[in-house]
């Protein structure tokens, strides 16, 4: 039986954090499924397809190397009735801080109630991407600033365009 990973979320945009989790997914699974959620009330910066080609140009190729089947999707209802929906065992999540580990063990407790036989793993940030946000990514590309510490560089040339 192969082992599907599922891990969710906004990726606007695609940042190192979300790379570096990427990295350390990979050799726990055979198939990992990188999901945008799609929430009707947010307005984000990357339009769905732009995200889901980031996603493929970035992180396709760290799954690719790994031997690690790689897929991007979009989903627009519960994160753990996706991953089921994928046929995922197991929901990836990234830790940047004790902030997150909170949130995170609420969310995870809650999916697991909901539908237990996807099993969340956490993921602890790398040191050096552990401050990185998408939210602040996109506040310094728009007044200017340099990301290119904090992103892809592909990422980071489609953030300049973005804001030119």
């Amino acid at each position: 039986m192969p082992r599907i990973a599922f891990y969710p979320g906004s990726f606007d945009p695609i940042t190192n954090g979300h790379l570096d989790v990427v990295r350390s997914s990979v050799p726990l699974c055979d198939r990992l499924v990188v999901a945008v959620g799609i929430h009707p009330g947010k307005k984000p910066l990357f339009s769905t397809e732009e995200r889901l080609k980031m996603l493929l140009d970035v992180c396709g190729p760290v799954a690719a190397q790994a031997g690690c089947t790689f897929e991007a999707v979009t989903y627009d209802d519960l994160a753990v009735t996706a991953a089921r929906k994928y046929g995922a065992t197991i929901m990836i999540r990234g830790l940047r801080d004790g902030k997150d580990l909170d949130y995170e063990m609420q969310l995870a407790g809650m999916n697991g109630t909901m539908v237990p036989e996807v099993q969340t793993v956490f993921l602890p940030a790398s040191p050096l991407v552990r401050p990185i946000s998408g939210t602040l990514v996109r506040q310094i590309a728009g007044m200017g600033g340099d990301v290119s510490a904090f992103v892809p560089p592909l990422v980071a040339s489609l953030l300049k365009a973005k804001f030119a």
